[in-house]
């Protein structure tokens, strides 16, 4: 408009918030829904980085260019074959579940990418991305990831009682849901356990693995943990509702945040989406599995997850429904806010 300020365009790393997955063996549908939770509900513009097995390439293609031009162009998506920088290949790919080092390598690989989000496939968002990315705003001058605790009460974490290396805090970290500042870590020295000197994140990552391969459960997240009990200030630790898991329900409930404001990412980890140990898990899933991309997230979302929870009651996770609900709800009135009242009131002057 006349006499309003031109602004230099913003470069397109910047525009969009950058979403990485590791999807192999049978991970297509789970991480195809994780995608869909993730466009559902999300403001700005996405960049997915999907790294996959040669053989899943083409599913991923045929699959996104199959949902609703009115989503399609709220991301761009780019499929990258599973390589490791350094050390054995066939060591890193059979590392703990399958292609999860893959995590690892990312501020290697994605050497254009300022920021990322990293998740794992059994994850769901019931908020915006938007929102956990605006933590990246949150890091001081150290700080390059964040990470959320392992457990929240250290006599039951599994790390407290069990693990045989060192690990970060009282309860280590869970590495399912990962903000990273990879121009960060990029250009850090992390201290270790190897050389007296730091070492740059690529210079670590093998040579840490040697050396405590025989004493790691959880594979790459152990290493992270590893890492970070090494360099503490580097970590920013995120609360449990950005990453919440069967852990916080199934021995009664013990994540305050979500209580206080409901779950934000679900992490559906011990494969609680396919079978009956945590259906309230399942119903989550199932529901964003089948909604039909455009009908009325009320009528074909909310409120079939009302009716599958009525099902779960006889478990201690389905006991607390409003902690799975209370963030969808309101995320869902929002997006409604913006697709129809905004609309409206874009097109109907008084």
């Amino acid at each position: 408009k006349p006499g309003e300020q031109k602004h230099a365009k913003e470069p397109s790393s910047l525009q969009c918030m950058h979403l990485a997955v590791v999807a192999c063996g049978d991970r297509l549908e789970e991480t195809l829904i994780m995608l869909k939770s993730a466009v559902l509900f999300s403001n700005r513009r996405l960049c997915f980085h999907i790294f996959a097995e040669d053989s899943l390439k083409p599913e991923f293609e045929k699959k996104l260019k199959e949902w609703p031009s009115s989503y399609t162009k709220k991301f761009e998506s780019n499929i990258y074959p599973i390589t490791f920088s350094v050390g054995n290949a066939q060591e890193w790919k059979k590392l703990f579940k399958p292609c999860a080092a893959q995590r690892l390598f990312l501020p290697v690989i994605l050497k254009d990418v300022d920021s990322l989000l990293y998740v794992d496939t059994d994850v769901l968002f019931l908020r915006p991305i938007d929102d956990i990315w605006h933590l990246l705003r949150e890091f001081n001058s150290t700080q390059l990831a964040a990470m959320a605790p392992e457990h929240e009460i250290p006599k039951i974490g599994w790390y407290s009682r069990f693990a045989r290396h060192p690990y970060y805090g009282t309860t280590g970290v869970n590495s399912g849901v990962m903000l990273m500042n990879l121009t960060r870590i990029r250009s850090t020295q992390f201290k270790n356990s190897l050389i007296p000197g730091g070492l740059t994140w690529e210079e670590m990552l093998y040579p840490l693995y040697q050396k405590y391969k025989n004493y790691i459960t959880w594979g790459d997240q152990d290493l992270l943990n590893i890492i970070f009990y090494f360099n503490p200030e580097c970590l920013y630790v995120f609360p449990c509702q950005w990453n919440y898991r069967p852990d916080h329900c199934m021995y009664g409930s013990n994540c305050r945040g979500a209580e206080e404001e409901g779950v934000s990412i679900l992490h559906g980890n011990r494969g609680v989406y396919h079978d009956d140990k945590q259906p309230t898990f399942k119903a989550l899933y199932e529901v964003i599995r089948d909604f039909p991309f455009e009908d009325n997230l009320f009528q074909s979302l909310y409120y079939p997850l009302q009716s599958k929870f009525l099902d779960t009651v006889h478990t201690l996770c389905g006991r607390i429904p409003q902690v799975f609900l209370k963030q969808i709800e309101k995320t869902m009135k929002k997006v409604y806010e913006n697709r129809v009242i905004v609309y409206l009131g874009a097109n109907h002057r008084y």
